[in-house]
């Protein structure tokens, strides 16, 4: 399964410059990958304006986000890959969000691939709840003390 953090990021980059905000991203420049200003990082973090007026050739892909800017008046080609972003936020209010650390997730094996998405649905209620009624209740109307909730496959 792929990171959430890019299209996060797209989606409020968007929806700060849509209301008119400044949006700037927070950065860990200590990462690697990072291509920033050195001379402006401070406590291993650096904040960007990615503002349109500030930057060019800004992309923000599923591996990265890039851009050409100025800094100190010289030209710099800058690179933040996606797990090196911190935060992206609005400049004159705040608003925005954190990313917190993201898990790795498994990658799929054929095995996996090859498994049903349901069987072990379907296992679960073949040996479970029988047909008919709210597998929830009991006869009496009472819930079960007992037992894992298993989902029926209704055909």
């Amino acid at each position: 399964m792929q990171s959430s953090r890019p299209y996060m990021a797209r989606a409020l980059y968007q929806w700060l410059l849509d209301n008119e905000l400044t949006p700037y991203i927070v950065v860990d420049a200590e990462q690697e990958g990072v291509e920033v200003p050195r001379q402006f990082v401070q406590n291993g973090q650096i904040v960007l304006n990615l503002a349109p007026s500030a930057i060019r050739d800004f992309a923000m892909e599923n591996a990265a986000v890039s851009f050409s800017a100025r800094f100190g008046g010289q030209p710099m080609q800058v690179m933040v890959p996606m797990e090196a972003l911190i935060a992206i936020y609005a400049r004159e209010n705040g608003v925005g969000m954190v990313f917190g650390h993201e898990p790795v997730m498994p990658v799929e094996t054929d095995e996996a691939e090859d498994a049903s998405p349901l069987s072990e649905v379907e296992a679960s209620v073949e040996t479970g709840e029988e047909e008919g009624g709210d597998p929830a209740e009991q006869e009496d109307g009472s819930r079960p003390r007992k037992g894992r909730p298993s989902l029926r496959v209704v055909k």
